[in-house]
């Protein structure tokens, strides 16, 4: 790892020999991880987890996407998700050591700053606050497959009677409309208090969990069909090899299980982040990958047809009503909201997290304002408010493109990949630099051994990296049937490489102007082992 040079504020405590014994605990060992406790510690175990199942919300992502899947890949199209799923995990279990070897806020630039130094993490954190952000956006407008069909009242954009799918222009504006409600409420919540947005998110998850089960029960208490179903095309409407529209509809699965690094996150505000912390990031992921694959099932298990379009058009929104009836079809239909809103709030909290990571270290504009923390409060209310209003700017200048929906979602994943990878694939090189002797470790709050892969580091680092790439390019390929609906729009079908190829631009003429302004961006030093409890 290379060495980061003096830290750039004070004061900064480094000198300490350990974390405090008892409360103190978690704000000694920060301190001697070079950050002073600013943010308040009021992120428990289950809230810990829930921060990353929220993020990933199966309910939310599956209930959004699920049609784009089955339009693309039929029936098969499940098994995208074992695939996801597990080179997923491979990226979590990486994660999840770094979790314990330094539990700091702002944890994928701060975990890529000290792997591949301050340059490459800034370009990584950027990477992660745009996808963050638009993925905020994505998140609120998952509404519109929601409330519309709760109660047509939500449906404002061209009245009740209006057709509620975003690909059509009144449903598009209404899931704006929508999306921008959600995003007032998550700010409110995010700037109330740090134990508020975490009892939010609890009882969220609380309700999606009860949701999921319900849900998976009663859709395999009514069949149409055996679960064999998963082996066949059936419903595919590609004109294309099946290999290349198998790829087009594994973006559902890529875009469900992301953001178990949000227990990372919220490392300086969890209670004993090296012992909750990497444990939240896989359970997060297992969890999310259990329940979502049968949930899946359940639905083509369900689905009264899989041929006559209406699974493609709206999804499990529609198999739910048609074959669970119309008042339990619609209360299951309320936890998904609530799901919705969880899942939202989740990635709001996460991205403002980065930002007031990024902005402490004085590496983005405005940096005074977005790292300071309010001592009533204890967050940072400017980064929150920044995330919030930047998500509703991405909707709102899209009020008028029913198609930009689908090239959205698959944009802010794929920069999402891409910011993982610029922490997987620096990790993967300091682990063959120090392959003869292994990553520094340490040990937890109670004294035990913090969470490594050993031996298995290199093998399960380096497939790990290898999925990332490979799903990045999958991801951000210009096709006419995730980025052009319209069928005629080139900047639409070209728009990842567009923005994406935007942002990096834009990074770097401000990186370089900060440079010649303020010299090189430098960290707080950071140990590269975990200090022993003791006495403080």
């Amino acid at each position: 790892m290379r060495s980061p040079e003096a830290p750039l504020h004070a004061p900064r405590a480094t000198t300490s020999s350990g974390p405090a014994a008892g409360p103190s605990t978690a704000a000694s060992d920060l301190a001697a991880l070079g950050y002073e406790q600013e943010l308040h510690r009021g992120v428990g175990s289950f809230s810990s987890f829930a921060a990353g199942f929220s993020f990933v919300s199966i309910l939310t992502t599956v209930f959004q996407l699920f049609g784009l899947g089955f339009m693309l890949g039929g029936a098969a199209f499940f098994w995208a998700w074992p695939l996801v799923f597990a080179g997923q995990l491979l990226v979590a279990l990486n994660f999840a050591q770094l979790a314990a070897r330094w539990p700091i806020s702002g944890a994928i630039f701060q975990w890529s700053s000290r792997l591949a130094g301050a340059r490459f993490g800034w370009f990584t954190g950027w990477t992660m606050i745009i996808g963050q952000i638009l993925t905020v956006a994505v998140a609120a407008i998952a509404v519109q497959a929601v409330l519309p069909s709760i109660w047509n009242g939500f449906q404002i954009v061209g009245g009740p009677g209006a057709n509620a799918s975003v690909a059509s222009p009144a449903g598009a504006a209404n899931a704006v409309v929508l999306g921008l409600v959600m995003l007032v409420l998550t700010t409110v919540v995010n700037i109330v208090s740090v134990r508020f947005m975490a009892r939010v998110t609890s009882f969220g998850v609380l309700v999606e969990i009860v949701g999921v089960v319900v849900l998976i029960a009663a859709l395999f208490v009514l069949p149409h069909r055996s679960p064999a179903v998963v082996f066949s095309t059936e419903g595919s409407t590609s004109t294309e090899p099946y290999v290349w529209a198998f790829l087009a509809s594994s973006l559902m699965a890529a875009y469900v299980m992301v953001g178990f690094d949000s227990a990372g996150e919220l490392a300086e505000e969890t209670h004993n982040p090296r012992r909750t912390t990497p444990k939240t990031i896989v359970r997060a992921l297992t969890v999310s990958g259990l329940g979502g694959g049968l949930l899946i099932i359940g639905a083509l298990v369900a689905a009264p047809s899989l041929t006559d379009g209406k699974l493609a058009a709206q999804g499990l929104a529609w198999v739910i009503t048609s074959t669970l009836g119309d008042v339990f079809g619609r209360l299951l239909l309320c936890c998904v909201a609530v799901a919705v809103f969880a899942c939202t709030l989740a990635v709001q909290t996460a991205g403002a997290r980065m930002v007031y990571s990024m902005a402490r270290e004085r590496a983005l504009p405005f940096h005074r304002v977005l790292s300071r923390v309010s001592p009533r409060t204890g967050t940072p209310i400017a980064a929150s408010i920044v995330v919030g209003v930047g998500a509703g700017l991405a909707l709102a200048v899209n009020i008028g493109q029913s198609a930009i929906f689908t090239a959205l979602s698959s944009l802010c994943i794929a920069m999402l990949y891409l910011a993982y990878l610029g922490v997987t694939g620096p990790l993967l090189v300091e682990r063959i630099r120090t392959r003869r002797t292994g990553l520094p470790t340490g040990v937890d709050e109670d004294g035990k051994p913090l969470f490594t892969l050993g031996r298995w580091g290199i093998p399960l680092n380096a497939l790990a990296v290898l999925f990332q790439i490979g799903m990045a390019v999958n991801l951000i390929w210009p096709r006419p049937e995730i980025y052009d609906l319209t069928g005629n729009s080139w900047w639409l079908q070209y728009s990842a490489l567009l923005f994406i190829g935007g942002v990096l631009l834009v990074g770097w003429a401000w990186s370089s102007w900060r440079h010649r302004a303020h010299g090189p961006l430098t960290l707080a030093e950071v140990p590269q082992t975990a200090p022993t409890p003791v006495d403080a």
